[in-house]
């Protein structure tokens, strides 16, 4: 008898009572996500220099300070929308998200100091904290485990569109509001409000288009308390495969901020200080080298997303972090980001972002068990954000006082650490007898 009564749409076996309709809200959200993480972040350096008048000196430390902070308030948060999840639903903490993260957003250039820059930056990431934990945990409730590799790799070439979007077109805007006669914040203030009006939007339609309640039942969410479900995530991590899960969702996310803010910020400062260009057009061609990265991670994500339902999912996992490992590593050899040799780094440093985050994505669903799947994943989400966290405050030390190749270098090492981590797991740990075959060499109901 076939475990799975529910039915196919895109090429991924669905879970009951999904509709097509829903998955495809899903992938809008994670469209949506993705392009709004991606500007706010690479569009920072602008917003320094022509709203605050920061010296270019300072941008490592005070892009990395806002992100600890940020981080500070994402990893409470997400301890809280997890649990919440899990007990009103996906769709409410989905669509609350995006409309907190529409009012960051547009809030934003009216900082007019430091301080002010942070705080509408703490609203934004509540919101950015309530919807990625839906995100992850949703893969859960609407792919059946034998696609949700398929189903996370196209998540992961939505995920791409959203970051090729952000930098080919959002980025694109003060140097185009600036073209036609507007002033630099004027230019800024344009385009922050046009991204928060879309922001807004996507939240309502995901009011509309998620599926209601959650993927385990309502009855047994309610049964038990927030604080027994949060201590189910913790508890999770006894399981060897979801504890690695956690230590690589702390690479993969590390990795995302390295790239959405010091690899702009590389580039950008390289071209007005080196090569004399304007802010906004610096911003305008570092978007161009990240959408390089951006769109091999796009290209990657189905491969990916595929090889973590071929093969055994700590492998998977093993060959994500070991790309990681490289491509972030190969920076250390880069002086001119302007350079052809800068393009294969973006090549490699693209597939290692997305592939980590596919595999440790798909492991940590195979792993979690439904009934706290929205708490594991909220714990999931939760070392992300402490990547980010160390991320923020060590890579932009070391790109203001070594080098600004320093934060991928240092997040090279510790994907080679975790990756050492991976090694010495046996494979057998990332199988359960619910899962569909992930190694030609398993048996059947191994």
């Amino acid at each position: 008898m076939s475990q799975h009564t529910g039915h196919r749409f895109l090429g991924i076996d669905l879970n009951p009572a999904v509709s097509g309709g829903n998955l495809l809200t899903f992938y809008f959200s994670c469209f949506a996500t993705i392009m709004f993480a991606s500007f706010i972040p690479q569009g920072q350096p602008f917003l320094l220099t022509e709203f605050l008048g920061i010296e270019q000196e300072r941008h490592g430390v005070v892009s990395g300070l806002l992100n600890f902070w940020s981080e500070i308030v994402i990893i409470v948060a997400v301890a809280i929308f997890g649990p919440l999840s899990d007990r009103l639903g996906r769709r409410p903490v989905t669509g609350f998200g995006f409309l907190v993260m529409a009012a960051g957003i547009a809030l934003y250039p009216h900082a007019d100091t430091l301080n002010e820059l942070l705080a509408f930056r703490l609203i934004y990431s509540v919101g950015l904290a309530a919807i990625t934990t839906c995100i992850v945990t949703l893969i859960g409730d609407y792919a059946a485990n034998a696609s949700r590799g398929r189903a996370t790799g196209l998540q992961g070439v939505m995920n791409g569109f959203g970051a090729m979007v952000s930098v080919f077109f959002l980025l694109q805007l003060p140097a185009i509001f600036q073209n036609t006669g507007a002033t630099a914040k004027e230019a800024g203030l344009w385009t922050y409000t046009l991204v928060a009006v879309v922001a807004a939007i996507t939240g309502i339609i995901m009011f509309f288009g998620l599926k209601k309640g959650t993927g385990a039942g309502a009855e047994s969410e309610h049964s038990e308390s927030l604080w027994q479900i949060t201590r189910a995530g913790l508890r999770a991590g006894r399981d060897p495969a979801i504890s690695l899960a956690y230590g690589a969702s702390f690479v993969a996310r590390g990795n995302l901020m390295i790239v959405g803010t010091f690899f702009t910020l590389w580039v950008t400062n390289y071209g007005t200080s080196e090569l004399g260009m304007n802010r906004a057009d610096a911003l305008a061609r570092a978007g161009m080298i990240v959408g390089i990265a951006q769109g091999c991670a796009l290209l990657g994500a189905p491969v990916f997303g595929i090889l973590a339902d071929k093969i055994n999912r700590i492998v998977a996992l093993r060959i994500a972090l070991l790309v990681s490992a490289i491509g972030y590593g190969s920076t250390l050899f880069i002086h001119d980001p302007f350079s052809p040799a800068m393009i294969l780094c973006a090549v490699l440093i693209g597939l290692g972002e997305i592939s980590c985050i596919i595999t440790s994505g798909v492991l940590i669903n195979q792993q979690a068990p439904e009934r706290q799947r929205g708490a594991v994943i909220g714990f999931f989400t939760l070392s992300g954000a402490v990547g980010i966290l160390v991320a923020s405050v060590i890579g932009g030390y070391l790109f203001d006082t070594w080098r600004p190749s320093g934060p991928f270098v240092f997040f090279s090492a510790v994907a080679l650490a975790v990756f050492t981590w991976a090694m010495l797991i046996r494979r057998d740990k990332g199988t359960t007898e619910s899962a569909a075959p992930i190694s030609s060499s398993s048996p059947s109901g191994a």
